[in-house]
């Protein structure tokens, strides 16, 4: 039964209430969230000289007319009454309402707004009156999209901030309470319609569901309680798991792909997942790529080195530097030049080898500068006969994957290879004992 000592326990099981707590209520109008405004206003940590703790974000859509209009003054006029602080949103042109995904559209707009009043306000939590029954529509939805274990764990109650207090308690019991305590609401006759997926849902299957069993939804609550509970279990083996075949450095994660391969696919998905990888297919195709492919989802790369999974998280890209000028120029006046690589670049990205290379200066081609490496470089290392490609001396040295990538190239004017810091210069490009100006370029650990 839902009366104000049962939802104020429910949210004490969500967060632990203090005076110094904000909230952010999302209220429509309807029955569900006028009596989650009624119930928060009239909790003691809200009775303040203003109800400051609290304040009200409300969304007028204009898809409905008057009634929107309606809707619109139930919700203002109470915040008035209350001196509680009033968000309004009205949808307008530049909101670009599509022709079909209204829901879709909807949800992302007013998910916007709330996390805009929250930024400006500083306020803690965003409070939805999500109940029971839209647990078991949530269910059914999922249900029907395979979306396993998490999907069929329903909506929780504490995501990131967002409070749902409602949760266990059912739409008739809601709509017991708003009559008992002659709390005004509005009904969206829209939702009668059937024209939507969750419409369908509410309108033909709950009520047959419920005709089933008068225990329907109480035993739903429970059976919901055991998946979450199993859904805790699941992940904790999961990361137990994760964490057995892990390698790690001190930058990245590195995962065994042999052992993960031996692992369920049920397993591979789950800790994949985490890394931004959730699609099926391309999970298949990680498992086969060779050495030196790459995979990329929002934060991370994950680059295949022999029998590693190597996940890189992606830095800003503002923040990431393919090439450095070194040097524009040569004064021909000084006859040598001596450039510190440290004194140019912070680190030699962690390959710890120092060198000191002596170039002819007159065979150059300025402005010198230093790059990561591309498709079909090549260069004459010094000490050998020869040419050879850039990518086969990565080989030869045994770098990764990863090492590659931090190699810088020293190049000329014409992108011609100079050297590959610290590993080797380019023969062609020494000083000789007929060298008259002479460009050093060193770094010393």
């Amino acid at each position: 039964m839902l009366d104000k000592l049962s939802f104020k326990n429910q949210l004490k099981n969500l967060v632990s209430l203090t005076e110094n707590q904000s909230y952010l209520l999302a209220v429509s109008g309807g029955a569900d969230s006028m009596v989650l405004l009624q119930l928060f206003s009239d909790l003691e940590y809200t009775q303040n000289e203003n109800c400051s703790n609290i304040q009200v974000a409300h969304i007028n859509y204009k898809l409905r007319g008057e009634d929107s209009e309606s809707d619109q003054k139930v919700v203002q006029d109470f915040c008035e009454k209350r001196n509680i602080k009033f968000h309004l949103y009205k949808v307008s042109e530049k909101d670009h309402q599509p022709e079909n995904s209204i829901q879709l559209w909807a949800r992302n707009l007013r998910y916007r707004f709330f996390k805009d009043i929250q930024e400006k306000e500083n306020l803690d939590f965003l409070v939805t009156a999500h109940h029971l029954n839209d647990q078991l529509e949530t269910f059914i939805i999922n249900l029907s999209k395979a979306s396993g274990i998490n999907g069929l764990s329903g909506i929780p109650a504490n995501d990131n901030h967002i409070l749902r207090p409602l949760l266990h308690f059912t739409k008739e019991e809601i709509y017991a309470f708003a009559a008992e305590n002659n709390i005004e609401f509005r009904e969206d006759l829209s939702n009668k319609k059937s024209d939507y997926l969750r419409n369908k849902i509410r309108n033909e299957i709950t009520p047959k569901l419920l005709e089933t069993n008068e225990h329907f939804l109480e035993n739903f609550k429970k059976s919901l309680s055991y998946l979450n509970q199993t859904k805790d279990f699941v992940q904790k083996q999961i990361q137990a798991i994760e964490n057995n075949i892990s390698l790690f450095n001190k930058e990245h994660k590195i995962l065994s792909k042999e052992r993960l391969n031996l692992e369920s696919d049920f397993v591979k998905f789950e800790i994949l997942k985490k890394y931004g990888f959730n699609q099926q297919e391309e999970i298949h195709k990680i498992f086969k790529a060779e050495t030196g492919s790459s995979f990329f989802s929002k934060d991370y790369q994950l680059i295949i080195n022999r029998d590693e999974l190597i996940f890189v998280y992606k830095t800003d890209e503002k923040e990431i530097t393919d090439e450095i000028l070194l040097i524009e120029n040569f004064d021909i006046s000084k006859n040598q030049i001596t450039i510190n690589i440290e004194d140019t670049i912070e680190s030699i990205d962690g390959i710890n080898k120092s060198f000191k290379w002596h170039f002819d200066a007159d065979k150059l081609q300025f402005p010198l500068r230093l790059r990561k490496h591309e498709n079909g470089d090549e260069f004459h290392p010094s000490g050998f006969l020869g040419k050879k490609k850039v990518s086969k001396f990565f080989r030869d040295e045994k770098l990764s994957i990863l090492a590659r990538q931090k190699i810088w190239i020293l190049a000329d004017r014409n992108n011609s290879v100079l050297g590959i810091i610290p590993f080797r210069q380019d023969r062609r490009y020494a000083s000789d004992e007929e060298t008259k100006n002479v460009l050093k370029i060193f770094n010393e650990k």
